[in-house]
């Protein structure tokens, strides 16, 4: 009896404690403190990180570094200012931080001390900077800036861009591709690498002439760094003309006093991301085999300046390299990599080349290495949680959290992790899938369903905390949310991933239909008859073809999807994915345009469609909306458009944000109650 009574008192609270926890919201979404870009001192005693909040009210973010024990303890805030404060570097003394920041309007380099005090401004360049880092011996800072490449120097870029601003002809003349990029106009410019002494001083362009570094698509997660003597600084550049049809990036080396480059890597594919060993003897760097093609393996090279030979580390491996670090001694590499849903992380000694995982689960990203050996720390977040600072041994052992930054945001939530599951899908393989439940679930009851199809296309859901298509926030409204990673999700090998190309709407979508069938079997709580299916970019694409396709859901939600491959090749500014994925120009090659085009099934379009584009979206062009709209409209299909005239492919001002979440769950609500 007393036993009885003593775990009716403990539970008491744990029913009252979850019958408090809400739902959450998009208001709890946006008041999250985002973690970032985690920096180790030079004695490995501190960490500096950067926390971005989203301002609702200002429609704007701010940014801010903080500094807290590797051992965890409470964080110190080091800057206190409007706009962005990010891109920490520490100083050789350990006691004095560079970062970049936007506080006077273009971003600049500051310096502060991490026992507090006025920050100091270093660099005054009207273009502004971005991507600081730092030489070995603090005497050099490196940045990239935009400039227009006919000028001879900075200054005179600047007084260029000047009068173009002032004219009051607002016109554009463009003789060559590519014209803009991603939701920018390049007008002109390039992006060059400059470094200029930390102590301030005269600006040297490193890389002058026509071309971007870093290359304007599918880079590392820096594509430049120092040699460790400060003498040469290594960097990645697209060194073709028509860089619109050309994933042809080659890692150079140059020293810092300038001078002609040197190419390393001589790889017709996309080489990214060099990395030169504490010891100074090697540089390693991402390499990828098949030209044209984005998703294809990184493999990682080992260039060993002494005898300039190269060695492939994880041509073994089937899982695609992502961010890369050294071990202060040069023995090991450590690396991040897709793997079912997770980011894991990765080793390889460089002497026997024996490749180990050292953590898996979550999503695990922000890879960074102690100076002196003891352990490594990154970002980690879960589907339950974002991302925060955690640490562990260099063997994977004693995972600790070090920031706390939005715990108590967390425990006033009623969030389930996702549960895997895996089908037999096209051709009888293997593919994994996602199922998460609503807030407080009750088994006996029947949900409706939202059924989540990523972009890419070659991408994956995983247990990541997304801002812009967050599984909770799905779930919120009382939906079982499901995800399924079809083939050309990467994290299943390259052979998974290579079986979308040139059939977008072939295996996956007969993968993600048969996810589906399997889902409504297994899962008795899930309502067959209100379903409700989203997408963006590929997922938008996937949209579309549904339309034409199965009339099996209540409503679809197609955000920036692709409807005319026809016209989405010739208004795209990467027409290299276009002509890897369809198998050429539509000029040349005009069958797979045909044939996977959704345009081409308009008259089975029944089912209701919100359709969400963004007018600065140049990798899939508004007007791909717009069609979409207008082939709803002219088959008397219920629909509804929302068109963003500020957002790009991504909607990322939190007003717009708010308004993005309200009507597509909305929306969703109104199809599936």
């Amino acid at each position: 009896m007393k036993h009885f009574l003593l775990t009716a008192v403990l539970f008491i609270p744990s029913v009252l404690f979850a019958q408090t926890q809400h739902p959450l919201t998009f208001d709890d979404l946006i008041g999250f403190g985002r973690v970032s870009d985690p920096q180790i001192s030079p004695d490995g005693k501190w960490i500096v990180y950067v926390v971005t909040r989203q301002l609702k009210e200002e429609n704007k973010s701010t940014g801010n570094i903080f500094i807290t024990p590797v051992s965890g303890g409470e964080p110190k805030q080091l800057t206190n200012a409007p706009g962005s404060n990010a891109n920490p570097c520490w100083m050789p003394d350990g006691k004095t931080i560079a970062f970049v920041s936007s506080r006077d309007g273009e971003s600049q380099i500051w310096t502060i001390s991490i026992d507090g005090g006025e920050a100091k401004e270093v660099t005054h360049i009207a273009s502004g900077i971005s991507g600081l880092i730092l030489s070995p011996d603090g005497k050099w800072f490196a940045f990239s800036a935009d400039v227009y490449p006919d000028c001879k120097d900075e200054e005179s870029s600047a007084k260029k861009a000047e009068a173009v601003e002032k004219s009051k002809v607002k016109a554009k003349i463009f003789t060559h591709l590519t014209y803009r990029v991603w939701n920018d106009w390049k007008d002109g410019k390039r992006s060059h690498l400059f470094i200029v002494p930390s102590s301030g001083g005269k600006l040297l362009d490193l890389t002058p002439g026509d071309y971007d570094t870093p290359p304007i698509d599918l880079g590392g997660s820096c594509d430049y760094a120092f040699s460790p003597d400060s003498r040469e600084i290594a960097f990645t550049r697209n060194p073709d003309k028509m860089v619109a049809v050309s994933t042809n990036n080659e890692i150079y080396t140059v020293p810092v006093t300038g001078g002609e480059p040197k190419n390393i890597s001589e790889n017709p594919a996309n080489d990214s991301q060099p990395v030169y060993s504490p010891d100074g003897r090697y540089l390693a760097y991402r390499m990828t085999r098949r030209p044209g093609f984005e998703a294809d393996k990184h493999e990682l090279i080992l260039f060993d300046r002494k005898i300039g030979k190269k060695i492939n580390l994880t041509e073994t491996q089937d899982y695609s390299v992502g961010d890369v670090v050294w071990s202060p001694d040069s023995k090991t590499l450590y690396w991040t990599s897709d793997d079912k849903g997770s980011i894991s992380i990765f080793k390889v000694t460089v002497n026997d080349t024996k490749i180990l995982k050292i953590l898996d689960h979550g999503f695990n990203t922000a890879l960074r290495a102690d100076p002196n050996g003891r352990y490594l720390v990154f970002d980690r977040e879960q589907a339950t949680f974002p991302a925060e600072i955690f640490r562990m041994d260099p063997d994977g052992g004693n995972l600790t959290q070090i920031t706390s930054t939005n715990s108590e945001r967390i425990k006033s939530l009623a969030v389930n992790p996702i549960e895997p599951f895996w089908f037999e899908g096209a051709g009888g393989i293997k593919v994994e899938g996602f199922l998460l439940k609503p807030p407080h679930f009750d088994a006996a009851k029947k949900y409706p369903l939202t059924f989540l199809v990523h972009g890419g296309p070659q991408g994956a859901w995983g247990d990541d905390f997304h801002y812009r298509w967050n599984s909770e926030m799905f779930a919120s409204r009382g939906a079982v949310v499901v995800m399924i990673n079809p083939r050309g999700s990467t994290g299943y090998g390259q052979k998974f991933t290579d079986e979308i190309s040139r059939d977008w709407g072939g295996k996956a979508y007969e993968d993600l239909m048969m996810g589906l069938d399997y889902v409504l079997k297994t899962y008795t709580f899930v309502d067959s008859t209100r379903m409700a299916a989203a997408g963006a970019s590929y997922g938008g694409y996937m949209m579309n073809w549904i339309l034409g396709h199965t009339n099996r859901f209540k409503c679809i939600v197609s955000h920036d999807g692709m409807f005319n491959p026809f016209s989405a090749y010739g208004t795209t500014e990467e027409l290299w994915f276009n002509e890897w994925e369809f198998g050429g120009t539509p000029y040349d090659h005009p069958e797979l345009y045909a044939q996977w085009s959704p345009m081409a099934f308009v008259k089975n379009f029944k089912t209701p469609t919100l359709v969400i584009h963004g007018q600065l979206d140049y990798r899939l062009d508004v007007s791909e909306g717009f069609q979409l709209f207008t082939a709803l409209q002219r088959q008397g299909v219920e629909s509804k458009m929302l068109y963003f005239p500020d957002e790009g492919h991504f909607v990322l001002k939190p007003q717009n944000s708010e308004l993005w979440y309200t009507t597509v769950l909305d929306w969703i609500g109104e199809h599936t109650k």
